[in-house]
């Protein structure tokens, strides 16, 4: 009896000895070919799957028990492919919502919109100060806001210097007309060269035309001296009252002429390569409703506002009308005249880092290679690339951080790598690799390693080898 057990459970056993060989050889066979490769692969070391910069050199779980994932020698990269590359899973692609758009060469234009302060035109704002001391006689202009003409009296000035300057100027005009008969030309021509000395010494101190031909004519002086407006305008100010004294230092008058208007904007450092001097600009005030007034960018000034950090320029309008008043203020639209052709892709597409800027290009299915560029100008959500991407290269405009994390991990893992490999290749076969020293390359910086990858990276290399 104790013998056909024996033999039962014999057979039994080789059953299941044959049964297991046969299993296990046919689940070999049916693994994917990337599977089975990565299964005869030794782990470099394994990575948290929550924290990629904590890592173990030998398998371990984290404190969810997920377990570590392992990182291989290769980083599925060829030898070809730049450092840094990244592969990822199409599906998995999908799922964190990668997204990508061709790069494509286009004419770039901006308007520029802003707001802006509206001003007298400096060129066309005019002080009146007399020439001599008196005393104001008589306002003929007396309240702020009158409108002027060219001309129009603003008022009759009494000042002694003037006086006995018209009496000069009819004592040498007498004597001229007296010696004009004379047989002597030098007399003749002392006495005319002295009249015109004193009448211009008038002119000098502004008595208007009508005045001085009143002189002439009616032989008398003239006891007050008229100030007239030099173009037409608005006053803006009265600096004197009747029978107030005045010197050369008084501001009797100021007057501006409104036809005119400058307005001031202010742009920001990122739109100052499309503004040029000449560009149009459209301008709408809300004291005018549904006006829009047509002007010119005059001049940029060279110097930014060290507060707002923003650069002034100066418009004009005309303003006929005189519907635009200084101090309004007003929406603007600069049409840049400016065009750049380039290579542009979307704004989101750049990853600063701080110290350069970097894309990712996609190089095939679930491929990503980055790629340092150089930026130009921005518009419109789009950026020039100016060197780094030609035009119909694919780049990735969304979840491109979560591909940069994993493409600096692939760089420090290649980078480690290589370094190990040259110490072995220059240390010879005999060399134990216990015997290596993980040093630190000279482009990562501290920030780029944990405290556990400093203390832990010597490790992970020989139990990676």
């Amino acid at each position: 009896m104790n013998k056909k057990i024996f033999i039962t459970f014999l057979m039994a056993l080789l059953a299941g000895l044959a049964g297991g060989y046969f299993i296990a050889g046919s689940g070999s066979e049916n693994l994917p070919s990337g599977e089975s490769e990565i299964a005869e692969k030794e782990p470099v070391f394994y990575r948290n799957p929550m924290n990629p910069e904590i890592t173990s050199p030998v398998p371990a779980k984290d404190e969810m028990g997920m377990e570590y994932i392992p990182v291989y020698a290769d980083g599925g990269s060829s030898a070809d492919t730049p450092t840094g590359s990244v592969n990822i899973d199409p599906v998995i692609a999908q799922n964190i919502g990668v997204r990508s758009v061709l790069a494509v060469k286009k004419s770039l234009t901006r308007d520029v919109r802003t707001v802006g302060r509206l001003d007298f035109d400096e060129k066309r704002v005019t002080r009146l100060h007399p020439k001599v001391e008196g005393w104001i006689d008589e306002l003929f202009i007396d309240v702020t806001g009158a409108k002027v003409e060219q001309q129009t009296m603003l008022l009759s000035l009494y000042a002694p210097q003037l006086v006995s300057s018209e009496e000069e100027y009819l004592l040498a005009l007498k004597n001229a007309e007296l010696l004009q008969k004379s047989s002597q030309k030098d007399i003749r021509e002392g006495a005319r060269r002295l009249a015109d000395a004193a009448l211009e010494r008038l002119k000098l101190f502004d008595v208007p035309e009508h005045q001085l031909e009143a002189i002439r004519r009616e032989k008398k002086i003239f006891k007050n001296l008229h100030i007239h407006s030099p173009f037409d305008g608005i006053v803006i100010a009265i600096g004197v009252r009747e029978g107030q004294f005045v010197t050369p230092k008084t501001e009797l008058y100021t007057i501006a002429d409104l036809s005119r208007i400058w307005v001031y904007v202010d742009i920001y450092e990122d739109e100052m390569p499309w503004v040029r001097a000449g560009d149009a600009a459209e301008m709408s005030v809300t004291g005018v409703p549904g006006r829009v007034f047509l002007g010119t960018v005059t001049y940029i000034y060279p110097y930014l506002d060290a507060k707002t950090r923003t650069n002034k320029v100066r418009l004009e309008f005309d303003n006929p009308d005189q519907l635009l008043k200084p101090e309004m203020f007003a929406r603007v639209t600069l049409k840049t005249s400016r065009q750049v052709d380039a290579v542009v892709a979307p704004s989101e597409a750049i990853v600063r880092t701080g110290a350069r800027e970097q894309v990712f290009v996609v190089k095939g299915e679930g491929k990503f290679e980055p790629r340092n560029v150089r930026l130009g100008v921005t518009t419109g959500g789009m950026v020039q690339i100016v060197e780094g991407i030609s035009a119909g290269e694919r780049v990735v405009t969304s979840a491109q951080f979560l591909i940069d994390s994993e493409s600096k991990l692939n760089e420090a893992t290649a980078k480690m790598l290589g370094l190990s490999d040259a110490k072995v290749r220059e240390s010879g076969p005999g060399m134990e690799m216990s015997e290596l020293k993980m040093e630190r390359p000279d482009d990562m910086s501290m920030d780029d390693m944990s405290m556990d990858d400093m203390s832990m990276d010597g490790m992970r290399l020989e139990e990676g080898e």
